[in-house]
């Protein structure tokens, strides 16, 4: 008996040390800027046409990970960016305030063994991306980049961040 508990808790720990979160943070598509005022943050604009085609390519860019949440602003942008990735895995598109990223933060630090989307805006995403590596490493992306998606593992409470192109 003792062996068996023996071998089921060294199961358990080598699972507890191996196991790691991800958060998977992307700035939306592209917006449809055609519309009055679209460049301005309070602007509630579509995607154009680029953007719809950019979150339909996230989900191959993301075709390796299986988001157990997605988070989004309450922008018709982010969410329309994550939309096809909650579709393919049924997921439901929550909703985070951008406006208090460090109280965001330390709720998405304390979720253990998830992978976690969350999309946002070219000056919020870089900004939670440095609160959840504890680095101000990252700067306001440029108005015209779309293509970056932000990969943070936590893992036996280490932090690394890749970013990838797509």
């Amino acid at each position: 008996m003792k062996k068996i508990i023996l071998i089921i808790l060294s199961i358990f720990l080598m699972y507890k040390m191996q196991a790691q979160t991800t958060f998977i943070l992307i700035r939306h598509a592209e917006k449809d800027t055609s519309s009055q005022g679209a460049t301005m943050m309070s602007a509630n604009p579509n995607l154009s046409k680029a953007g719809l085609q950019r979150a339909e390519n996230l989900v191959t860019a993301l075709k390796d990970y299986k988001p157990d949440e997605i988070y989004s602003t309450n922008f018709i942008r982010t969410k329309s960016t994550v939309t096809p990735l909650a579709k393919k895995f049924s997921k439901e598109i929550l909703m985070y305030d951008y406006t208090k990223l460090n109280s965001f933060a330390d709720s998405l630090l304390l979720k253990q063994h998830k992978t976690i989307v969350i999309a946002g805006h070219n000056n919020t995403t870089p900004a939670l991306v440095n609160l959840l590596i504890k680095q101000n490493k990252f700067t306001t992306l440029e108005e015209t980049v779309y293509n970056k998606i932000f990969i943070v593992t936590v893992k036996n409470q280490e932090t690394d961040v890749k970013v990838i192109t797509y």
